[in-house]
């Protein structure tokens, strides 16, 4: 009998930080054998060709598939959905995997779903049955959940949420959050090597941000980003580091504005379009505060015991740490969020947070699952009623 196929799919450098520890589970077991497909902003230059990044860590990629992600208007995004769904039926044509692994909700992972469920491959969904109210991302993540045959969840609550939406319990599993798994395994930078790698000095106060766009917010995420630098201007002495804007319809608006006000603030301020998980969690690890709506703030940063200022409602839903600090749009309820998080009551809140989602050890839990899962009759779903009570 020959090894297990396990594809998993990548669109994007936080999700691919996410799977990394996976894969290399996968890579290591030698009843498995490890198939990747690659698109998304892996292949688009302005957000950094990190497909390279990938090559570097040793991975063999399988397939790629481009979407042409320059038109970030919902028209644009539509149509590299289309190509989505081709690129990826024909890739697992030809891969013809055991079991397809999809992480999250983005656009892309959910072309890679509709053609992995209509070709009848087992898809294995990692982080559902979470909310993020602020964007579609929330309604792709329910909808790849509804065409998964197995669920990884990160907490007991998203767990529970995946039965209610009729998935049958002993496909559910609980597993913490992968992203944890880099924390304990990577090995960090200092200070001073950080710093030169970004070219930036970072060897005092600052900010770490991370700022998308929010797909269902009424107002344009670049304004509320204008609200945010406005707010950061007030800190005068702190310096700054920017990660760059995923691939969201909006993304270019809110890019040019970030662009702008580091490029009028270089001694401070720096845009780095991909930090890869080494750096963006060494970043992490020494920053005051984290800044913006990236999930990051939500899983990773309580962890590590940093306080988060979270601007909107693109993570609303998600289970929150009390390092959170949730706030409005406007410059003024930034500002007095970030106040409070520099605070010196809020940080030693701070350090005393453990996280609400797990320990380290998500990979390691997943593979063994995908590795002896009885795939018998997988395909076949029954929809788990819950009784309802009057």
């Amino acid at each position: 009998m020959g090894k297990r196929k396990i594809c998993v799919v990548t669109g994007s450098r936080a999700e691919y930080g996410l799977l990394y520890w996976l894969m290399r589970e996968i890579n290591s077991d030698q009843s498995l054998a490890l198939k990747l497909i690659v698109s998304g902003s892996h292949l688009e230059t302005n957000f950094g060709d990190t497909y390279k990044t990938i090559e570097d860590d040793g991975f063999k990629i399988d397939a790629s598939i481009q979407l042409k992600l320059k038109d970030d208007s919902p028209l644009g995004v539509s149509r590299s959905l289309a190509l989505a769904i081709k690129g990826f039926a024909e890739a697992l044509e030809t891969i013809n995997p055991d079991i397809v692994v999809i992480l999250g909700d983005r656009f892309e992972v959910l072309g890679a779903a509709e053609a992995a469920m209509i070709a009848g491959f087992p898809i294995a969904h990692i982080h559902g049955g979470e909310a993020t109210e602020g964007a579609f991302d929330d309604s792709i993540r329910h909808a790849i959940t509804k065409m998964a045959h197995l669920h990884f969840a990160s907490t007991e609550s998203y767990r529970d949420r995946i039965i209610q939406m009729g998935e049958a319990p002993d496909r559910v599993f609980v597993v913490g959050a992968p992203g944890l798994d880099n924390i304990l395994n990577l090995d960090l930078m200092d200070i001073k090597s950080l710093s030169t790698s970004v070219g930036i000095d970072l060897d005092r106060d600052y900010f770490l941000v991370t700022y998308h766009p929010v797909t269902r917010s009424k107002k344009t995420s670049s304004c509320v980003a204008r609200a945010m630098i406005d707010a950061l201007k007030r800190f005068s002495k702190a310096r700054i580091l920017f990660t760059g804007v995923n691939a969201d319809p909006g993304n270019a608006a809110i890019n040019r504005v970030i662009s702008h006000f580091a490029n009028e603030n270089p001694a401070r301020v720096k845009l780095v379009p991909s930090l890869g998980q080494v750096r963006y969690l060494s970043a992490l690890k020494y920053c005051l505060v984290v800044v913006g709506n990236s999930s990051s703030g939500i899983i990773e940063a309580p962890y590590l015991g940093i306080p988060t200022v979270n601007i909107g409602e693109r993570q609303k839903g998600r289970v929150r740490a009390p390092s959170i600090i949730d706030c409005g749009e406007t410059s003024e309820e930034i500002f007095q969020a970030l106040s409070t998080a520099l605070s010196k009551k809020h940080r030693n809140i701070s350090k005393k947070t453990t996280g609400k989602y797990g320990v380290p050890g998500a990979s390691k839990k997943i593979k063994d699952i995908l590795r002896n899962i009885n795939l018998e009759n997988i395909l076949m779903k029954k929809f788990f009623d819950i009784p309802l009570s009057i």
